[in-house]
């Protein structure tokens, strides 16, 4: 039987670490480091699979990643209780690319440095626009069109906000649509949207849909 404690008070920017120096093993990590693909935007096109992390940090280097929440997993074994802690991080530049990354270990900061390789590997573009009929006035600064994503039991949808109005959403949410660039948007959520991984998921795939249907 396992127990899962989340605390989703736990809200800070992720700190940096030094980390080594990234040696592509992937052909499209050799290729990107050789210059040959020079922007996320051409991976995309061609429908390759990133698989190394590195891979987005060169081509989006303005990408933060935010811990958005934590949680400790407990579980009883034949030796005794086992304790582990999860870790769900958003990575994102404020300008069109977002991703969510959940991570898992026996010590907090491993965790959270898998959630933080996980955010950089599923990160996904956004199309920011001005599709509020109250604005109309062809800046990037909310999404072109209604969408609706489903996590787990949440339900959310965005709609378009005419400029100037801000993010119509609860804290945690709110956050995430800062993290994608968006700066004006209404927002509708149903179920435990204060169930972070399920609520991240459908923002995500609310997010996405602004690309594969625009």
């Amino acid at each position: 039987m396992s127990q899962t404690k989340s605390r989703t008070s736990y809200s800070r920017p992720q700190r940096r670490y030094e980390e080594p120096v990234w040696i592509p093993k992937t052909s499209i990590g050799k290729m990107v480091v050789s210059g040959e693909i020079n922007s996320m935007e051409e991976i995309l096109s061609k429908g390759l699979r990133i698989q190394e992390a590195g891979i987005v940090k060169k081509l989006l280097p303005d990408l933060k990643t935010e811990v958005i929440d934590v949680g400790i997993i407990q579980k009883m074994t034949a030796n005794g209780q086992s304790t582990r802690f999860k870790a769900l991080v958003a990575a994102g530049n404020e300008n069109g690319w977002l991703g969510i990354g959940m991570g898992k270990s026996k010590q907090m900061r491993i965790a959270i440095e898998k959630a933080n390789n996980s955010a950089y590997l599923n990160v996904s573009p956004v199309k920011l626009g001005c599709g509020s009929w109250e604005c109309r006035c062809d800046q990037k600064h909310s999404i072109p069109f209604k969408v609706k994503g489903k996590g787990g039991s949440v339900v959310i949808e965005i709609l378009p906000a005419p400029r100037g109005l801000g993010l119509v959403a609860g804290e945690k949410i709110r956050n995430l649509l800062k993290l994608a660039g968006l700066k004006d948007a209404w927002t509708t959520a149903k179920g435990s949207t204060s169930t972070m991984n399920s609520t991240s998921k459908a923002v995500l795939q609310c997010l996405r849909q602004t690309f594969s249907q625009g």
